[in-house]
């Protein structure tokens, strides 16, 4: 992420611009993650897989003007940016830090954290913040290298709240125009969440995140609902432990077959199956490279899942991940802001 910014007027304007190295890192457009939907890779909608993100996550400019002591009037265009919906994004909330995975709920919760011709206003009042935006629902396309551009014709609106700086919560609502290329619905997205950060010296922080939301299909006519709880907490300075609960209603895992789809439908009568996953894992930091700092960490992820699951994934489904984690000095810098809080 850079970021430039210098006063205009009475205001102040900033430019940022955000890229991730995933179109290189990630092969076969996609990486394995069970029980994860959502978006193409080869032509195929994606089953048991994550897609990558775009170069570019964001490219934006926003202007920002006080209106009196207490409020704050911001503007921000985005060719591609961040749409006013869900809480802080997976790969930038606190309490997912050091679980590099994607959530289950991220089509639910937080995937319009990179959109496409998006404009917002917001004002911001003593501890509450309001802001609506309009945007292009549809999610982006296999071409990981370019900016999908097209019509703003999708909205959306957030209320958020911050009581003191450890505290963060949030209520949003969006009507997205077909956001799935296999899909002819709409989708009215709802989502609230809670965030808190306890400053712990010489870390960045124990940081724990509540998140809710639910997707409406307006076609199809049902909704489906994702819950997750997560934290990360250091236990010394260089060793931290992560946890994660996930629970959602998973309504698009045999996009690969239709007759199949409809035929489970047609024995269980359910759209959707219910899955849970527990995750747990540790990082254990190694040490500095001037402005580098480098971790190593693991995860593991058990499944509890319906009955309807059980003949295509096994009884006791699990998962495992090994990482290496590079960190710019940034967060060097955020540690010693915490420190100084505390």
């Amino acid at each position: 992420m850079l970021g430039a910014a210098r006063n205009l007027g009475r205001g102040s304007i900033m430019l940022r611009g955000m890229v991730s190295l995933d179109p290189v890192t990630v092969r076969g457009k996609q990486y394995p993650l069970l029980f994860q939907t959502g978006e193409l890779a080869q032509g195929k909608p994606i089953v048991d897989g994550q897609h990558p993100h775009d170069l570019l996550m964001e490219l934006s400019i926003q202007y920002a003007r006080p209106l009196s002591e207490k409020a704050m009037l911001s503007l921000y265009y985005a060719p591609v940016g961040d749409a006013a919906l869900g809480p802080v994004a997976f790969p930038h909330r606190d309490s997912a830090m050091e679980l590099p995975q994607a959530t289950l709920g991220h089509h639910w919760q937080d995937a319009t954290h990179i959109a496409n011709n998006v404009v917002s206003a917001g004002i911001d009042f003593s501890k509450f913040r309001l802001e609506a935006s309009g945007f292009r629902g549809r999610e982006p396309n296999e071409n990981r290298w370019n900016i999908d551009m097209g019509a703003m014709d999708s909205w959306s609106a957030r209320l958020g709240w911050r009581p003191t700086p450890r505290w963060l919560a949030q209520v949003s609502t969006g009507r997205l125009r077909r956001p799935e290329t296999t899909h002819v619905d709409d989708v009215q997205r709802t989502t609230a969440s809670v965030h808190y950060t306890r400053p712990v010296r010489g870390t960045l922080g124990w940081s724990t995140s509540l998140i809710w939301a639910r997707n409406y299909k307006t076609i199809g006519r049902y909704s489906t609902n994702a819950f997750l709880a997560e934290t990360v907490r250091p236990m010394t300075r260089r060793n931290l432990l992560t946890g994660r609960f996930e629970w959602s209603q998973r309504d698009e895992l045999f996009e690969y077959d239709h007759d199949l789809a409809y035929e489970i439908f047609e024995k269980t009568g359910k759209r959707a199956h219910n899955v849970s996953a527990y995750t747990i894992g540790y990082t254990r930091e190694l040490g500095s490279v001037r402005a580098l700092t480098v971790a190593a960490g693991f995860n593991v992820t058990a499944y509890s899942i319906a009955s309807t699951l059980k003949p295509f994934y096994g009884s006791t489904p699990a998962a495992a991940s090994v990482f290496l984690r590079i960190r710019l000095g940034a967060a060097n810098e955020r540690r010693k802001e915490r420190d100084e809080y505390l």
